[in-house]
């Protein structure tokens, strides 16, 4: 039995029934698989218009998944690399800095769980965090109240 290749759209509506991709992640990944005759923009615009490609959607999505791990910067970096920007990027961020000390006092416990004893070990938990993306205020905060905490 011949097995026939999906089309473009089908396999656009099978990528989107397993996750939500930006419209330019979703393009990058149907790229290698238009054939002529067919048009990559006309499909994008049709999901779009039927609801099954939104970057709102997307946008809530990733944050949801990521921002438990990751500081904002690092989120909306990675937001920024899938092709999100504009209002939705703004939203995304605007959601995230209400909460980013308790995502961040989340993540240093996970890890580390007791106050740095030396300058050493401060630095080590600093760089940590920052790499997750967290700012250095938000660090400084979860930090100092690691010591407080020991210190009652």
């Amino acid at each position: 039995m011949l097995k026939t290749k999906p089309t473009l759209k089908a396999r656009a509506l099978r990528y989107l029934s397993m996750r939500e991709y930006s419209p330019a992640e979703l393009e990058r990944k149907l790229l290698p698989y238009v054939t002529q005759g067919e048009d990559l923009a006309a499909l994008l615009v049709w999901l779009q218009e039927r609801g099954f490609l939104s970057e709102t959607r997307f946008v809530e999505a990733y944050v949801r998944r990521q921002s438990a791990r990751y500081g904002n910067a690092r989120v909306l970096m990675e937001l920024q690399r899938q092709g999100v920007s504009g209002a939705a990027l703004c939203r995304a961020e605007s959601e995230m800095r209400d909460n980013e000390f308790e995502r961040a006092q989340s993540v240093w416990r996970k890890k580390f769980g007791v106050a740095p004893a030396d300058m050493h070990e401060k630095a080590r938990q600093f760089r940590f965090m920052q790499q997750r993306g967290f700012s250095g205020k938000v660090i400084r905060q979860v930090l100092q109240s690691a010591g407080s905490l020991d210190d009652e």
